[in-house]
This record gives structure tokens, C-alpha cells and sequence, in this order.
């Protein structure tokens, strides 16, 4: 049976666009119906589409790109955890950001290409988990700071029923039933009883 290509592209959320890791896997050579695309965090693994294709589309013999190593992951031991998964599976792992991983070595010389791979992994590795890092440390500035501002976060609290004041009146002088009142209010029972306590 014939080695299959595969190509993975990830971004972060899903205001991103992966078009451009999208072309450069295309140029490449890896077919078009064969990129799986994720939208989510590089913070680990556990992403849907890469899961999908790493358990159920790839064996042995065949082919992954990638644009950059952080769309595998942005933290280090993950990286070297799932490259070292894919050679156990004898999988290729192709990265388009770091050429030598695109070399293909006599195989008398493949220690040679192995070793400068895992010296470029390891900085290339560092060098995603520390951009990460960075990012969670602005979130948290950005947060901070919002906080000293009084900005609110979460969804804005919901306004009173119109006929709230007037219900609620009736329940604590006995003359309804909670059950009337939400009735009446058509409210969940839930959200009834928070305003309750709440007001």
C-alpha cells in the first residue's frame, strides 16, 4: 500500500485564519482533502482533529507536515513526547519551518540528520513553550489591570423581572406561593430562587 501524506494546521481560536499554513502545506505537496485543521489552544494535545488523525488515520509508512512546531504544541515536553510517539509508530514527521526534517540521509548518515533535528526541536521547542508563558503572563497583567478599573467580567447580570417588586411582595406576606410567582414571572425555578437571595 502506498505512504500517504498528511498535513496539520493549527490556530489558536476561531477569529484566525489558517490559510496561510494552509498554502504553504498545499505547496508542499500534501493534498488539500487531506489537511486536518484545528482551532484550539497549543497549550497541549488534546485537540480533536489532531487526535483523530494521529489515532485514526495515520499508520505506519506515512507522512505528517507541519508549518511550524509550535502547531504541534507550545509546551516542550509535549513536543518531544509526540515526536517521539510518531518515530515509535514509524511515522514521518515533517516540519516545514525546520529543513532538515525535510532531508532525507543515506541511511549510514541518519543519526547525523537525527541529532541536528533534536538539537533544532529542543531550541525551537524552548523557544514556543517560553512564547507561551508570555502570553499567559500578559493575560494575567491584562487582567490585573482591568480589575484595578472595575472592568466587569462574565456575562452582565440580568435586569429584574418587570413585575418583580410587586410579586415578590405578595410571596413574603404569604398571600402566593413561590410556585405561582415563577409561574407568573415565567422564570426557571432556578433563576427564581437566585434572585430571591440575591435581592
Amino acid at each position: 500500500m502506498d505512504n500517504r501524506i498528511y498535513g496539520y494546521a493549527r490556530v489558536s481560536t476561531r477569529d484566525q485564519n489558517e490559510d496561510r499554513q494552509i498554502e504553504a502545506l498545499t505547496m508542499f505537496g500534501v493534498p488539500k482533502q487531506n489537511i486536518i485543521i484545528d482551532k484550539a489552544s497549543g497549550k497541549d494535545t488534546e485537540r480533536e482533529g489532531y487526535q483523530y488523525l494521529k489515532r485514526q488515520i495515520l499508520r505506519k509508512g506515512d507522512t505528517i507536515v507541519i508549518k511550524e512546531l509550535d502547531r504541534l504544541s507550545r509546551n516542550k515536553a509535549d513536543i518531544k513526547r509526540e515526536l517521539e510517539e510518531f518515530k515509535g509508530m514509524g511515522i514521518r514527521v515533517k516540519i516545514l519551518d525546520i529543513p532538515t526534517t525535510l532531508t532525507d540521509f543515506p541511511p549510514e548518515q541518519a543519526w547525523v540528520l537525527e541529532m541536528i533535528n533534536a538539537i533544532l526541536i529542543e531550541v525551537l521547542g524552548a523557544i514556543a513553550e517560553n512564547e507561551r508563558n508570555k502570553i499567559r503572563a500578559r493575560q494575567r497583567e491584562g487582567i490585573e489591570a482591568a480589575k484595578k478599573k472595575n472592568v466587569r467580567f462574565g456575562r452582565p447580570p440580568k435586569s429584574l423581572p418587570q413585575n418583580w417588586q410587586q410579586i415578590i411582595a405578595d410571596v413574603h406576606s404569604g398571600n402566593k406561593k413561590p410556585v405561582e410567582a415563577i409561574r407568573q414571572l415565567g422564570i426557571s425555578r432556578s433563576y427564581f430562587y437566585k434572585l430571591y437571595s440575591d435581592n
